[in-house]
């Protein structure tokens, strides 16, 4: 199994709906995009639209972002396409971390998990 990290692109609306999202985000001024970055074991596509829909496992534990459900747009793969396959979860979750901070630095809205 390999894992990838994804970018989902966010409607503005998170900045000024979620307060969790603006105090994680107190560097942005409104200029560039609010986005959401995971990793799966799935391809990003698949799993952006178990996201959309609220997907729960089988033991009925919901394992979408309530941020993507309701304010994701689309995969922003021009974002993450550079970033090889990771053989471990544990790889994966460092990567989704750095690529989220370096995003910020970047200036744009980030949430991650």
């Amino acid at each position: 199994m390999s894992y990838v990290v994804y970018v989902i692109e966010l409607s503005r609306k998170v900045f000024t709906e979620s307060t969790k999202f603006r105090e994680a985000n107190p560097q942005f001024n409104g200029v560039l995009e609010c986005l959401y970055v995971g990793m799966t074991s799935k391809t990003p596509q698949e799993r952006f639209e178990q996201h959309r829909s609220g997907y729960r496992n089988k033991k009925g534990h919901k394992l979408s972002s309530n941020i993507v459900q309701k304010y994701g747009r689309y995969l922003r793969p021009g974002l993450y396409n550079h970033i090889k396959p990771m053989k471990t979860r544990a790889e994966a979750l460092k990567m989704e971390e750095q690529l989220a901070l370096e995003l910020r630095r970047k200036r744009y809205a980030v949430w991650y998990n």
